[in-house]
């Protein structure tokens, strides 16, 4: 319990600082896709945040393991986190870590009881229309087919691309660009599930709380019919003992 109470108070205690290394981030992954004339140090440094954000993350899961009252249970059921914390050291790409971070974000957020789904959801879909629009311009502003080759073409495609609705003005002629594309789409689609499952969930509730509140007045007012009934029955018991006499 000890153990278990000593990693509660890290997530606890962690959460903010890792939101904040992740706005960093943000920034400075986004620098020099949007700044297309940024210097080499600048860009240099850039890359160098990003690593330092991600090796953040990497000793916030070994903190957290070293914690885990059971690190073998810790590890089962934490196998999202070690492999976006290990992967990028298998092959680093800019991509890859962009995609761990935004994963262990994700997985750190959902920590927090305060946050509320619908605020999670837009915040979700805007994060990932953000760096879907950042990481498929990257890989195809200097494509020769390319035809994404400013931020408003990329804000635009992947605008179009999360809803589905796929309007072809705008689209990746790269391999990369379409494994963006790929997984776009499935974000879209299981956000729009998960608005959709949220409003029907809504609209049940109501419909449940109307209904028992409909139970409730109708119990209340059949309890009240048998009460006025009981009662004219003593009073007409009472009127018919005087006329006995």
């Amino acid at each position: 319990m000890k153990e278990q109470s000593a990693l509660a108070r890290w997530e606890r205690r962690t959460q903010r600082p890792l939101l904040a290394l992740a706005v960093v981030f943000a920034v400075a992954y986004a620098l020099p896709i949007v700044d297309s004339s940024a210097s080499r140090s600048l860009t240099r440094a850039c890359t160098v945040v990003e690593w330092a954000v991600w090796g953040a993350f990497a000793v916030d899961y070994l903190v957290r393991l070293g914690l885990a009252h059971d690190r073998k249970l810790f590890v089962r059921t934490h196998l999202l986190d070690l492999c976006v914390v290990v992967l990028p050291l298998i092959q680093p790409l800019r991509l890859l870590r962009l995609v761990s971070t935004l994963v262990l974000v994700q997985r750190r957020a959902r920590m927090a009881s305060q946050i509320q789904l619908t605020t999670y959801v837009g915040g979700a879909v805007v994060g990932l229309m953000m760096f879907g629009s950042l990481a498929v311009l990257s890989v195809e502003r200097e494509s020769p087919d390319g035809n994404i080759h400013t931020l408003g073409d990329a804000v635009w495609w992947s605008f179009t691309t999360m809803t589905t609705v796929g309007y072809g003005d705008h689209a990746p002629t790269t391999g990369l660009g379409r494994v963006i594309a790929v997984g776009l789409m499935l974000s879209g689609i299981a956000l729009l599930g998960v608005v959709t499952a949220n409003i029907a969930a809504w609209f049940i509730a109501r419909f449940e709380k109307d209904d028992v509140e409909e139970r409730r007045q109708t119990e209340a007012i059949r309890m009240l019919t048998d009460e006025v009934r009981e009662l004219r029955a003593e009073v007409a018991a009472l009127q018919e003992r005087p006329a006995r006499h």
